[in-house]
């Protein structure tokens, strides 16, 4: 595909504004402040922007933007800079998800020294997405979804902020820090066992929390954990997690990779397993392989 060209509207916006905004006043500017410039150049680089991606040229859109962000902070309009720093992210997405981090990384920064924590925590995961969808940067993601739990909770949401840390956990054990996965996973478990709302997903963290005991070869402290859940939740006695959970244990510790396949099998055919648990149940294999039978 070719690519697209700023029409010529976008580009005499975008010169106007550059000018206003290098400007250093005079005679017929008497009476005018450098905050009122400042701040009418930055609706010309919105204008000039917002043409700019109705033209499809999303760089050149993202970078009016910005523009229009510095203009609004040097008019001491930091809500309108970080609005803009947003804005130019939004349209970065399109061809650029580099740029867009970088945005959201500005946007970030303008909302923490503004106290505003849930606009800070919402920016700051959007960089997780799009370090996980576009970039496949899954530890640069882990670190930017743990940031903005962090964040989620200077603001008082715990349960968003739990959300992230299942993220986070969910990544570490991909990366194969299973310590961190088991520790955050710990964490979002005592969260979500404080309400009613929540305690229906506490299955499915005790479940994602054994596998990756499993997967991390020790035995001892795996069994010590599903003990742990069942006494946490008596209900997750009764379910087929525990079941699978349980079953896997002794195959692994037989050093029975036959059995251990039958297990996720069974599991299978009543709970299709998502790409996750995938993973993480063909690392556990794995592990079997490596290591013979052990009783």
């Amino acid at each position: 595909m070719a690519p697209k060209h700023p029409s010529p509207e976008g580009v005499a916006r975008l010169q106007k504004a550059e000018k206003k905004a290098t400007s250093s006043g005079g005679f017929f500017s008497f009476g005018s402040s450098t905050a009122d410039r400042m701040e009418e150049a930055a609706d010309l680089f919105k204008a000039a922007a917002t043409q700019f991606k109705n033209d499809g040229c999303y760089k050149d859109a993202g970078d009016a933007f910005l523009r229009a962000a510095d203009c609004s902070f040097q008019a001491q309009q930091p809500n309108d800079a970080n609005a803009f720093s947003w804005e130019a992210a939004k349209v970065y997405k399109q061809t650029n998800p580099e740029l867009a981090v970088s945005a959201l990384i500005r946007a970030v920064k303008g909302y923490r020294d503004a106290n505003r924590y849930r606009q800070a925590g919402d920016r700051q995961k959007e960089i997780a997405q799009l370090l996980v969808d576009d970039l496949g940067d899954l530890r640069s993601a882990l670190d930017a979804y743990a940031e903005a739990a962090k964040l989620y909770e200077l603001d008082g949401a715990e349960a968003t902020a739990s959300a992230c840390y299942k993220d986070v956990a969910d990544l570490a054990a991909q990366l194969d820090d299973f310590p961190r996965a088991i520790e955050t996973y710990d964490k979002v478990i005592k969260q979500s066992l404080k309400s009613p709302l929540t305690k229906y997903s506490v299955k499915e963290y005790f479940f994602k929390s054994g596998l990756c005991y499993l997967a991390s070869g020790d035995l001892v402290d795996a069994g010590r954990a599903i003990g742990s859940f069942v006494e946490q939740d008596p209900s997750f006695a009764q379910t087929r997690e525990h079941k699978f959970l349980t079953g896997a244990l002794e195959a692994v510790e037989a050093g029975d990779p036959e059995a251990y396949t039958a297990h996720v099998v069974e599991y299978d055919q009543l709970t299709k397993l998502d790409p996750w648990k995938t993973q993480i149940m063909l690392k556990i294999k794995k592990g079997i392989a490596e290591e013979p039978g052990l009783t």
